[in-house]
């Protein structure tokens, strides 16, 4: 099965600064919108399996000209599911707040350095969050191997999945960014997960997504596509 994992588009809490977490009512900013609309293009259509939201607003603006150009074209009967295991982690009271002044909090540093050990005041942890979001992959894992399986989420949340697969330990996830309006893919088999796509904001995933699976033997790198 390979997934496809969708940061939301630029949104106003980006533009403004601020940690939205969860705080309702969070649109896309311009930027975003017209993120979203080139993200519809680069995305196009191919075999779904199923296509998962996270409940936020931002998630849902982002994908909403994708499924009206190409998804709900091919298959008007498909719904989007919103999963509560792909929400934006839960800042609690960090939420709401500048990223400028939370930077200074003594617990940034554990934020950066040992997000696994990192609790928000009233909130969640990261490692809860990993857990939750985890849970959600496997379920996809079980759908039809010839199609595509979509997660639309959060920096974060995605983030932690990618580290998952990559067998990378919770306090490395730092190191890999992840952009608005982003696209990952990951390919899970009976074998370990690959990594086909990374924070992609460029080019059109189409082909990839409806590619022949790669070949399990890669010693001296695979012969490709």
């Amino acid at each position: 099965m390979r997934l496809l994992l969708i940061r939301h588009a630029h949104s106003e809490s980006n533009a403004s600064g601020v940690l939205s977490g969860r705080i309702p009512n969070v649109h896309l900013s311009d930027k975003g919108v017209k993120q979203a609309k080139e993200l519809s293009t680069r995305l196009g259509a191919f075999p779904i399996a199923q296509i998962r939201s996270s409940p936020m607003e931002r998630c849902a603006e982002t994908i909403a000209p994708w499924l009206e150009e190409f998804v709900l074209k091919a298959n008007p009967q498909l719904k989007v599911v919103t999963d509560q295991g792909i929400n934006e982690v839960d800042y609690g009271q960090w939420s709401g707040k500048k990223l400028a002044l939370l930077s200074r909090k003594s617990e940034w540093k554990t934020v950066q350095e040992a997000p696994s050990r990192m609790y928000f005041p009233n909130g969640e942890g990261i490692a809860a969050m990993q857990t939750r979001a985890m849970n959600t992959v496997h379920e996809l894992a079980k759908l039809p191997n010839a199609k595509v399986a979509v997660i639309v989420s959060h920096g974060d949340v995605i983030k932690s999945i990618v580290a998952s697969a990559m067998g990378m330990h919770l306090d490395e996830f730092q190191r890999i960014i992840i952009d608005p309006a982003s696209v990952s893919v990951i390919e899970y088999s009976s074998s370990k997960p690959r990594l086909i796509l990374l924070n992609d904001t460029r080019a059109v995933v189409t082909d990839l997504l409806v590619a022949p699976k790669r070949s399990r033997n890669l010693l001296g790198g695979g012969s490709g596509k």
